[in-house]
């Protein structure tokens, strides 16, 4: 498919999948928006994180914690954006067909979705057992990142029912 083709099927298609995998993109988006905002504090841009006056919340307690900048030395919610950035490539990449004709993309988007889930459950974990607070913008991204996984499942089927000699 030529990418002028690509892009109209895209944003105007009604192929097998695509509003999967536009639902993945957004709330790929989603969270890369809340990491957007804890980046900002993890930065120093803003010196706060606003959320809601909630018990156990502590969004800065917890973004600001030797464990937010611990990996590669960089702030954890950097790292997600382009993490989160990825996924939602994956999700874009290719035509309609893609189950079929290039399986490797639905299945390592489901790998990668199911990585971004573990990862954000690993998150959740230590908000709760060593930071002993939770952050409303990691929840957010938590629950945006559990959304995807029931998208992603059909075109993983189909892909693999490709690679098997099924579909």
């Amino acid at each position: 498919m030529d990418a002028g083709a690509l892009g109209r099927e895209l944003r105007q298609g009604t192929g097998p999948f695509l509003k999967e995998r536009r639902v993945i993109a957004g709330l790929s988006l989603a969270s890369i928006g809340s990491l957007a905002l804890i980046s900002l504090y993890q930065v120093g841009i803003i010196p706060h994180l606003p959320e809601p006056p909630l018990p156990f919340f502590n969004a800065d307690k917890v973004n600001g914690s030797a464990e937010a900048y611990a990996k590669l030395q960089t702030p954890d919610a950097v790292l997600g954006i382009g993490s989160y950035a990825a996924t939602m490539a994956l999700a874009m990449m290719g035509g309609p067909g893609r189950a079929r004709e290039h399986p490797w993309i639905p299945l390592a988007l489901a790998g990668k979705v199911a990585l971004d889930t573990a990862l954000s459950a690993q998150l959740l974990v230590n908000e709760v057992t060593k930071q002993k607070a939770l952050c409303f913008w990691c929840l957010l991204v938590s629950a945006a990142t559990l959304g995807a996984v029931p998208m992603v499942i059909p075109e993983a089927k189909a892909a693999l029912g490709r690679l098997r000699g099924t579909a």
